[in-house]
């Protein structure tokens, strides 16, 4: 917090209160603010994925951050993820008042299993492959309640920035991802 009260991003105010500091963002936080946006786009729309670029530990990671409990179940559900040549299993627990994401079995049985690999569930995430599409080419494979696979969508986030994402489709022929056209 004192780095960015000294570059003056945050300012320091008494508390009313009468203990501690309240921060307050500057304009120059506010102008910061655009630039980080515009740069996000801009790498949104220019980035490379790679499969050496994709970890699964980070991307499972941004899926449980993104969760947005209000389109979570009200019952627990579990969802497995299986990535191909990834040995680490995960699992979500979705549940809208406790969501979890485990790194070892939970327990509770798995209401849903997604197998895929770790590059076509990072273009999800990021934008340039939809759900839906990349079950229909064959790089994301549902196993269990056909109700949850078809919510997918609804509990499965993107990235702030999915929407200024180049689209891909998978080309099975070279059994690689290309750019689509808008």
């Amino acid at each position: 917090m004192r780095s960015l009260e000294r570059v003056g991003v945050i300012e320091t105010r008494p508390n009313p209160t009468g203990r501690g500091s309240t921060y307050h963002l500057t304009e120059a936080r506010n102008q910061l603010a655009e630039l980080v946006i515009s740069l996000g786009i801009w790498g949104q729309q220019w980035v490379e994925v790679r499969p050496e670029h994709c970890d699964p530990d980070a991307l499972m990671w941004q899926f449980f951050k993104h969760l947005e409990p209000d389109r979570l179940p009200a019952k627990r559900r579990v969802v497995r993820f299986e990535f191909l040549g990834v040995r680490k299993r995960y699992w979500l627990v979705l549940q809208r008042d406790d969501p979890d994401l485990c790194f070892s079995d939970p327990g509770h049985g798995d209401d849903l299993v997604v197998r895929a690999s770790v590059e076509a569930m990072v273009r999800v995430y990021l934008g340039q492959l939809s759900v839906a599409d990349a079950v229909r080419c064959g790089q994301v494979q549902t196993e269990g309640s056909r109700e949850l696979a078809s919510s997918i969508g609804d509990w499965l986030r993107c990235s702030g920035f999915a929407y200024y994402a180049q689209p891909v489709r998978f080309d099975g022929f070279s059994r690689s991802f290309v750019k689509a056209t808008r």
